[in-house]
């Protein structure tokens, strides 16, 4: 029998009497790189801090390789790696310290920590600056150091909210390669951006919400081809009436 990587249920989140996730239900498999799109406010972050079992959800059922995140919240931390929209780190260590620092927590050995931080360095082109203070780094730069930290544990499933704003072309260039790697690998990854043409280039499948309902599924080419749009950003602003933010 098929198991999904994700499935979400008829999720529901609330906050009072704002509804931040509206009986969003889907299944995401091994392998699969999904991203999820909407404009600001649309809920994805929510989805993904449900995912990630920072909230519990008001109604309805997520699972990651079949654990509950509300009941096996546990298992869930072990298996799952998060970049956050809000990038968490010590801004008095190195990129590189600080990458240890999250692989101690995850108890990786240090054999095994020293060997995968060297190549996670420089696939993301982070090798000759990562003995630099991280307070020192750029925006991108941060995203960049944030990335490996999430996935330095070498995660089942990763789930990257907005893992490329503010990095330069090349950057963001060699996180695109870096990522594709990880999903031919099996890993299963929620992508959520506001980049469309990096939609089109990493994801297999999307999901387009707003006002926390899901509005759109599908492959990028069937939804451009069911909306008759040349492109992703023609098809999100066809279907949610609103403009693109500019990443910063």
């Amino acid at each position: 029998m098929f198991e999904p990587a994700i499935m979400v249920e008829n999720l529901t989140k609330r906050f009072g009497k704002i509804t931040a996730v509206d009986d969003l239900s889907l299944e995401i498999g091994w392998g699969e790189l999904f991203g999820l799109l909407g404009p600001n406010g649309a809920g994805k972050t929510t989805v993904i801090n449900i995912l990630s079992t920072l909230l519990q959800p008001t109604n309805g059922v997520a699972t990651i390789a079949s654990h509950d995140v509300v009941y096996d919240a546990d298992a869930i931390r072990r298996i799952i790696g998060v970049c956050p929209q809000e990038p968490a780190f010590y801004k008095h260590l190195t990129g590189r310290e600080n990458i240890e620092l999250f692989g101690d927590l995850h108890e990786v050995p240090q054999n095994v920590l020293n060997e995968r931080i060297e190549t996670m360095l420089k696939k993301i082109g982070l090798k000759e600056d990562a003995d630099r203070r991280a307070g020192q780094y750029s925006g991108g730069m941060i995203r960049r150091v944030s990335t490996v930290m999430s996935l330095i544990n070498n995660p089942k499933v990763a789930l990257l909210d907005e893992p490329t704003v503010a990095m330069d072309p090349v950057s963001r260039r060699a996180v695109w390669d870096f990522i594709k790697e990880l999903k031919n690998n099996g890993m299963a990854i929620i992508l959520t951006t506001h980049y469309m043409e990096e939609a089109e280039e990493l994801c297999d499948r999307v999901g387009i919400v707003d006002e926390g309902k899901l509005i759109a599924l599908g492959t990028p080419e069937e939804l451009m081809e069911e909306h008759s749009a040349k492109n992703l950003e023609e098809v999100f602003i066809k279907l949610t009436g609103k403009k693109l933010r500019e990443a910063v």
